[in-house]
């Protein structure tokens, strides 16, 4: 730790020399507080610090700013204000640069890290989206033939009444009016929405077990959604339901089979490791499927605000389609496109 220059208190002279001796007497304390904060900061960094001391070093930082302003006022030593220029300039860097560090990263992984990753679990996600399609087709073909498998696939308290016993014009209704949360299909729409990130953050997660769990998940959710396609499909719905689910179900949807290949990844990392020793394998992809699952997780964010505007909010097919259809666009655009140049200069952070 520097040690605060010339603080010794030197014989009382005139009122300019009290007001120093005054000055110095009130700040020293606040100077040597931030003093050892920086300090602590280098040697350990942020995390070095309580939650209570980075919460005051802000405090701090201001404080000894307004002494260097007082000192160079009141033209104290020419030692003190260098000491206080110096301590100044140290706390910017703590206060305002870490700050500045976590705006750049958050920037470069919107910009390029999420849709390089993406794009890097091209097979990875097409596996996804083959399993999760597969569940859809066998479950729609089902419930086509026979009405009463519906139930196999879609548990009776998330459907809320919107199964084969309901009637065409509740169904219908549903898709466009206001229904109570607890009995309509708004009730059904975040049930779906809860299972949907449950499902995916799962899909993640259990790829540690060789990519099976992830697999039967994805696959059970394409069942549930085909079921529930087949009984709008029943009654000449189709293209009212998808009205109403494509908006929010691009990004929802969308998510979960990201969620699933990232589960691929850890899988692929533990199975089939390369030439690599395992662990090394799994750190490596795993860095990379934990940046494509934190990506999927502000989808998943993204598709709870459209849904809550369009569930009932905007009944015309025209627009629900043209948002769908927009929305669709947008991520091809931006996970095949975004950050081609800056991925190639930087190259893949994940290896």
């Amino acid at each position: 730790m520097t040690a605060v220059p010339n603080l010794a208190v030197p014989p009382i002279t005139g009122d300019a020399t009290l007001r120093s001796v005054h000055f110095r007497r009130e700040r020293e304390g606040t100077w040597r507080q931030l003093e050892e904060l920086l300090t602590r900061v280098h040697d350990k960094g942020l995390s070095g610090l309580a939650a209570e001391e980075l919460a005051v070093l802000p405090h701090l930082y201001r404080a000894t700013l307004s002494s260097l302003s007082v000192a160079r006022a009141i033209s104290l030593d020419r030692a003190l204000i260098e000491y206080l220029e110096s301590l100044v300039s140290r706390s910017y860097v703590v206060v305002y640069g870490s700050r500045e560090r976590v705006r750049t990263r958050i920037s470069d992984f919107l910009r390029w890290r999420f849709p390089a990753a993406v794009r890097a679990a091209r097979w990875h996600l097409a596996l996804s989206i083959l399993f999760t399609l597969a569940g859809g087709v066998i479950a729609f073909e089902m419930v086509s033939r026979d009405s009463d498998t519906y139930y196999m696939f879609v548990d009776a308290s998330m459907a809320s009444g919107r199964d084969p016993s309901a009637p065409t014009s509740e169904l219908r209704d549903g898709l466009y009016e206001e229904q109570d949360f607890n009995h309509g299909l708004t009730y059904f729409a975040s049930s779906l929405f809860n299972n949907n990130s449950r499902v995916g953050i799962m899909a993640f997660a259990l790829g540690f077990l060789a990519g099976v769990p992830t697999l039967i998940l994805l696959f059970y959710n394409g069942l549930m959604l085909g079921a529930f396609a087949a009984l709008y499909d029943s009654r000449g719905l189709s293209v009212d339901l998808w009205g109403w689910l494509l908006p929010h179900g691009v990004t929802e949807l969308l998510a979960i089979i990201l969620c699933g290949a990232a589960g691929f990844l850890l899988a692929h990392a533990l199975v089939f490791p390369g030439a690599e020793p395992r662990l090394d394998a799994l750190r490596r992809r795993g860095r990379q499927a934990a940046e494509i699952v934190l990506g999927a997780v502000i989808m998943l964010f993204i598709a709870g605000l459209i849904e809550g505007i369009f569930r009932q909010t905007v009944t015309s097919l025209t627009v629900r389609y043209g948002v769908a259809g927009a929305t669709a666009l947008w991520w091809i655009v931006y996970l095949g496109w975004f950050g081609r140049a800056r991925a190639r200069l930087e190259g893949a952070p994940w290896r």
